[in-house]
């Protein structure tokens, strides 16, 4: 289709691909806003719900840990589990993201701006 034309077929494939990493990087931000992920700390006490983008959900106490001479490790326990989820969810992201650019067919290590 392109032939005669030098360079400029390669530049329609290339044009043709950024199209298609546009859309997948776009439905990749969707899932990972739809993918839940749970962090906890203290053995299940505490446990913190975010989606794979980072944005917490929800948080679960365990009631037997509510007495008040345990505030501060609740208070730790409670950040524990919100850094496991982040956590969490930064690794899903990733793992979401070096599939896409193994689909794609990019080098594993290129760095994207998600």
């Amino acid at each position: 289709m392109f032939k005669g034309l030098g360079g400029m077929g390669d530049m329609a494939k290339m044009v043709k691909a950024a199209q298609q990493m546009h859309t997948r990087m776009g439905e990749m931000q969707e899932q990972l806003a739809s993918t839940i992920v749970t962090g906890e700390a203290g053995g299940g006490l505490v446990k913190v719900e975010a989606t794979a983008k980072g944005d917490l959900t929800a948080l679960s106490i365990d009631a037997s840990i509510f007495r008040p001479e345990d505030k501060e490790v609740v208070e730790d326990l409670i950040l524990a589990a919100v850094k496991d989820a982040q956590k969490r969810a930064t690794d899903r992201a990733q793992e979401e993201m070096q599939k896409l650019s193994s689909e794609l067919g990019l080098p594993a290590d290129i760095k994207l701006p998600f």
